[in-house]
Parts: structure tokens; C-alpha cells; sequence
């Protein structure tokens, strides 16, 4: 009874408390849930979109890769991990990754370091900075199909503007196109100049993130320019750079544009990149399977190269 007594003896606003803070907290339940409706709202579209253009290709793909398809593209037979293997032992992945990667390593350290000297040449400009900008940034206003048409005639081996240069100043011409010597080395220089104005504007934002007042120390101490650019500029552009190496690798393992329109993946196989083997396996041979088999494999090599950068490569990133 004491216990009773001592329940009902206790103050009415003790209560009226407790009822409020349960209306409040029911109240603020309610509230958390039309938010979360009204975001997922906003996302429906964007989500529809992954939906429709990636998730459902992407399983679509991992279906394919496991069956053969008859000369009309239709699904024949279950031939399970056939594919996969007879990329293997007839040699075609190794061969487009062996492609693919030259034609990265041609393009990427080259694409970045003459960005990043663009950039440090206009960073300290007083007159004429924003023109040398607009002007280095030009290239990413075309798309890869003008680009790559504009290229073609630049290399074509008699009417081409380089042949024309090269016999003024002395030189035999070059088979830009037509050799297997040449022709990878071809693609990446239209590539690099290319992506020039992307890898350009973002170095060329993260040197004007980097504060004045770090160098105005540095010049106090006597540090020269080639100092402060190799202590101060690079150490601090590291996030930057890091970023720009790792689409840049991506963007070098899914070029397709400039290859159909310039080579078509010839002469001899030279210029034949992963994924310009993928569209010929698939929209040329109709060889679905293969063709995502081949594409499943490329997303893997793409995911492990990008998972080793940021275990390895983002050890040296210096951020502030």
C-alpha cells in the first residue's frame, strides 16, 4: 500500500512532463518519417534512372555471361563459366588488357604532367591569365566523336596538316594511322591533348586553393621558385592530383570514342582496347555472352586497379 501510496502522491506536473516529452518524441518520429519520404522523393528519380541505365545492365550482363547466343543475339544455352574461360585460353583478355594499359600509360602521366606545367606556367600570371585558361580549357568543349574527326584529318598521310609540317621542316612522312607502330601513339596524342582542359581546370583550381601565405614564407627563407613549386606546390596538390590519376585511369580503360572513329581497333590488332574488343564482340558478332563475360571482367580490373590507388597510391596524398 505504501508503494501505491507513494505512486499516487506524486506531483501532477511530474506527469504532465512525462506526457509531453512522449508527445514531443511521437511528434518528432513523425516528423524524421516525412522527411525521409519527402528525400527518397527527391531521389525516386535519380534512383530510377541507376535502375534503368546501370544496376539493370549490370545484371543483365552477369545473366549473358552465362549463356551463348545463336547468330540473331537471342539466348541459346546455359554454358556457365564458358565464357570466362575461353577468354582466357584463346588469349583476348590478355591481349585488350595488355592494349588497354600501354594505351594508359601513354596517356595518363603525360595528360597529368602537362597539365600540372600548364598550370603552374598560368598560375602567377598578372596579365592575360584568364585568356591562357579559356584557351587550355577549349578542348573539353568538343565531344570525343568531333575531336577524333578533327584528329583524322590532322593525320591523314597526305592531305594532313603533320605530314605537311614534318616535309617542310625535312622529315618523311608519317603513317599516323596505317602503321602498328604508330597507330596507339596516334590515339594517345589526340587523347592527351583531348583531356587536356579537364586535367588543366581542376590542377589550375587546386593551385589557387593553396594558400599565399605559404609561399611569401618561403620566399622570406630564401626558397626559390623550383623549391616552392617541389615542397609547397606539389605536397599540397597531392588531393588533386590523386583525384585527376584516378579518373584519369578509368577514362583510359574505357576509351572507345576515338578508337571506333580513327582506327577501329587496326592496323593488326594495334589500337584493339578492351573495350572497343567488347562493342566488336558483341554489336559486330553478335557474340553476347562473350561480350559480357568481357565486360564483367573489364569492371573488375577497373575495380581492383582503383581499390590498389587508394590503398597504396593515397598513402603519399598530403591533405591539409
Amino acid at each position: 500500500m505504501s508503494e501505491l501510496d507513494n505512486r499516487w502522491s506524486l506531483p501532477a506536473g511530474a506527469s504532465r512532463a512525462s506526457a509531453r516529452r512522449g508527445l514531443r518524441t511521437v511528434s518528432l518520429k513523425k516528423l524524421k518519417v516525412r522527411e525521409n519520404m519527402l528525400a527518397y522523393a527527391f531521389l525516386a528519380p535519380s534512383l530510377l534512372l541507376f535502375g534503368v541505365f546501370m544496376f539493370y545492365p549490370l545484371l543483365r550482363s552477369v545473366y549473358l555471361s552465362l549463356y551463348s547466343t545463336d547468330p540473331a543475339g537471342r539466348v541459346a544455352s546455359f554454358v556457365g563459366p564458358e565464357n570466362f574461360t575461353g577468354l582466357f585460353t584463346s588469349g583476348l583478355f590478355l591481349d585488350g588488357i595488355r592494349v588497354t594499359a600501354l594505351f594508359a600509360l601513354l596517356t595518363v602521366p603525360a595528360g597529368m604532367l602537362i597539365a600540372l606545367v600548364l598550370a603552374a606556367l598560368t598560375h602567377n600570371l598578372l596579365r592575360g591569365q584568364r585568356l591562357f585558361q579559356f584557351a587550355f580549357s577549349l578542348p573539353m568543349v568538343l565531344s570525343v566523336g568531333s575531336a577524333a574527326v578533327i584528329w583524322k584529318f590532322l593525320f591523314h598521310p597526305s592531305l594532313g596538316m603533320l605530314n605537311y609540317g614534318l616535309e617542310l621542316a625535312g622529315f618523311a612522312p608519317v603513317p599516323w594511322l596505317t602503321s602498328p607502330k604508330w597507330a596507339l601513339l596516334s590515339v594517345s596524342l589526340m587523347t592527351v591533348w583531348m583531356n587536356l582542359g579537364f586535367n588543366y581546370i581542376v590542377i589550375s583550381s587546386g593551385m589557387q586553393g593553396i594558400p599565399d601565405d605559404m609561399y611569401e614564407s618561403a620566399k622570406i627563407d630564401g626558397a626559390g621558385p623550383v623549391a616552392m613549386f617541389r615542397k609547397i606546390t606539389i605536397p599540397l596538390l597531392s588531393p588533386t592530383l590523386f583525384f585527376v590519376l584516378v579518373v584519369s585511369i578509368i577514362s583510359a580503360f574505357q576509351s572507345f570514342g576515338q578508337i571506333n572513329i580513327l582506327t577501329q581497333g587496326g592496323p593488326m590488332d594495334s589500337t584493339n582496347v578492351f573495350v572497343y574488343s567488347i562493342y566488336r564482340e558483341a554489336f559486330v558478332n553478335f557474340r553476347f555472352g562473350t561480350g559480357s563475360a568481357q565486360a564483367l571482367l573489364l569492371f573488375l580490373v577497373i575495380m581492383l586497379l582503383t581499390l590498389i590507388q587508394f590503398k597504396w597510391v593515397e598513402r603519399k596524398v598530403h591533405y591539409q
